[in-house]
């Protein structure tokens, strides 16, 4: 699926969409973001399961390479 975005030109150019799965990796950086924003010492509990390694991946996208 593409989608037709405006370009300075005046003339639609066409973009990949967002995948599914790369909609929701962008809502949980951005909810990984306003977390951090909003409490002063957050922490991600790391049990080296498949389901903390994801949250690390996260995270590291999140904040890297601050």
């Amino acid at each position: 699926m593409t989608v037709l975005t405006p370009s300075p030109s005046g003339l639609a150019r066409s973009a990949p969409a967002l995948s599914h799965l790369d909609a929701l990796e962008s809502e949980a950086v951005h909810i990984f973001r306003e977390v951090a924003g909003e409490f002063e010492r957050p922490v991600i509990l790391f049990s080296g399961g498949k389901d903390s390694i994801v949250m690390l991946h996260l995270a590291l996208k999140a904040f890297a390479p601050a």
